[in-house]
């Protein structure tokens, strides 16, 4: 008990500064830095390595999200200064994350675990969705604010055809190989913070070394499916007007493609859940 008591109060020491400092930097509005203050203390008070798992995600993609933004205005009808997230973006990246934390830190009496389905086939199964929640959100984001970037002509995910830089579903070889990269790191993450926090035999634990290359396909199944979404059911159309990709039919808009039924924030959570079932199934048999 007192070991969770000392956990927590670091957790929202933590987290606490991490939310000024972000709402300072126009990382995240008031809602988001709230949102994100409870998000990060759940996931640091149920175990440092998932702390790791939301921290890594949140400050390379906020870096990202800066980066080449001169660039990044011209094109982005919804462009905010320093990539400002509200509450409902976090949520949309975080919140089914922080669930599952919280039932592995019940399941687990608040010990860190290897991934080991013969032992505990409903824990690796849940860390599992957790790893591929991030995955998913990383890949996601690094492809998105790195492909915008790439001199390559964007194209339609489900009909190959050259589309305007911004088109929802639209891809790049860089978008795709960051999503690779941004998977990479997450399991990376994972697995040295393990060396450190979980203790298991020496069979199981350099098993976890596979935790690596699964995270790099979520990454890119993340991305993938995120722009399938997003080319089918998330409206593109450039507005005349704007000289810009939109996301909402008008008079002065001409359909690119995509039907007006998901917007981002959508998009992402559908994402994200079908990431996640699809590595926790992985993780599942593969460990």
């Amino acid at each position: 008990m007192e070991n969770f008591l000392n956990q927590t109060l670091i957790a929202v020491l933590i987290s606490s500064l991490i939310a000024i400092r972000s709402y300072r930097r126009k990382s995240l509005n008031f809602s988001g830095a709230v949102s994100g203050f409870i998000v990060m203390t759940t996931h640091i008070a149920a175990g440092s390595r998932f702390g790791a798992l939301l921290l890594v995600f949140f400050f390379t993609s906020s870096k990202l999200t800066k980066v080449g933004e001169e660039k990044k205005r011209r094109v982005d009808a919804d462009f905010k200064e320093g990539g400002q997230r509200n509450w409902i973006q976090v949520l949309s990246n975080s919140g089914i994350a922080a669930v599952l934390v919280v039932i592995v830190w019940k399941l687990t009496g608040q010990q860190d675990k290897c991934l080991d389905s013969k032992e505990l086939p409903l824990v690796t199964s849940l860390i599992g969705g957790i790893l591929g929640h991030y995955c998913c959100c990383n890949g996601d984001t690094w492809s998105s604010e790195l492909g915008v970037l790439s001199d390559e002509q964007p194209r339609l995910i489900t009909t190959f055809k050259p589309v305007r830089r911004g088109t929802n579903g639209g891809v790049t070889k860089a978008g795709l190989l960051a999503a690779v990269a941004a998977g990479s790191v997450i399991g990376l993450t994972f697995v040295l913070f393990g060396f450190f926090t979980a203790t298991c035999t020496r069979d199981i634990a350099l098993k976890q070394f596979l935790v690596i290359p699964i995270s790099a396909i979520a990454g890119l199944c993340g991305s993938l499916i995120d722009s399938l979404l997003g080319a089918t059911l998330q409206f593109s159309g450039f507005c005349s007007v704007r000289n810009k990709v939109v996301g909402k039919p008008g008079p002065t808009v001409k359909k690119i493609s995509g039907l007006t039924i998901l917007d981002n924030n959508a998009v992402n959570l559908v994402s994200i859940l079908l990431t996640s079932l699809l590595t926790s199934i992985a993780c599942k048999y593969i460990f």
